[in-house]
């Protein structure tokens, strides 16, 4: 499996032919190794309503005809954008995409889209992890979160080989957090995202991958457009 980092929160997972992206936010995203127009996808999962993880995702299912996962309150604001696949589903649930699985589990955050022109908030539904089995490996895309205890139990639920946590604090967990969450999480393998975008968010990813090392977790930093094969 191809596993491509391009930025903020935005992986994209390649394997046997298939596609799928989580939270492609690539237009205004100064970090953005891709441009909307350049990525393709069967499937593109979503974690959670806010901007910078939707990103572009009405754009990428339209030209390419991805289906698109998240909760129902998501998908159903999607469709009403001209998205014509999409699938609601909520935490607990298992999906099949026909070569993967997601099942969603929790993350603590919010979850509304600004409509800027009526100065209103629409309601995106609870936000959300995503845990995806495919080719005998188990990812975890953490989604935007603070740590929360119940980490412990999807840690010992599921063998997570890769897990992507954020760590840029302010708006979800810090480096200090997020070590504590690959411990609880029991995660052989980990990403760090959601950081740097912007100045509030700013971190030191490579200390971070260090104390990962300390613990005897692995830690890697990618970079925008870096590759990572499993």
């Amino acid at each position: 499996m191809i596993v491509t980092f391009l930025g903020h929160a935005c992986i994209k997972l390649e394997h046997e032919g298939h596609t799928l992206l989580v939270d492609p936010f690539l237009t205004g995203n100064p970090l953005a190794a891709a441009s909307a127009a350049e990525i393709d996808a069967e499937h593109i999962l979503l974690t959670h309503g806010h901007g910078d993880h939707v990103g572009d995702t009405v754009a990428i299912a339209k030209r390419t005809g991805a289906q698109v996962v998240g909760t129902p309150e998501l998908a159903t604001f999607l469709e009403w954008q001209g998205v014509e696949n999409t699938v609601g589903m909520n935490i607990g649930g298992t999906f099949d995409l026909g070569y993967a699985k997601v099942k969603m589990v929790q993350a603590f955050h919010s979850s509304g889209y600004p409509l800027q022109d009526e100065q209103r908030i629409v309601y995106m539904g609870m936000p959300t992890g995503l845990l995806i089995t495919w080719g005998g490996w188990t990812i975890l895309h953490a989604g935007d979160t603070g740590l929360f205890g119940d980490m412990k139990m999807i840690g010992e639920r599921h063998a997570i080989d890769l897990a992507f946590l954020p760590i840029g604090d302010h708006f979800t967990m810090g480096p200090g957090d997020a070590l504590t969450a690959a411990e609880w999480l029991n995660a052989k393998h980990v990403v760090p995202v959601h950081y740097d975008t912007l100045p509030l968010i700013k971190q030191d990813p490579v200390a971070f991958a260090r104390a990962l090392e300390q613990k005897g977790i692995k830690g890697t930093v990618l970079k925008p457009g870096e590759r990572l094969e499993l």
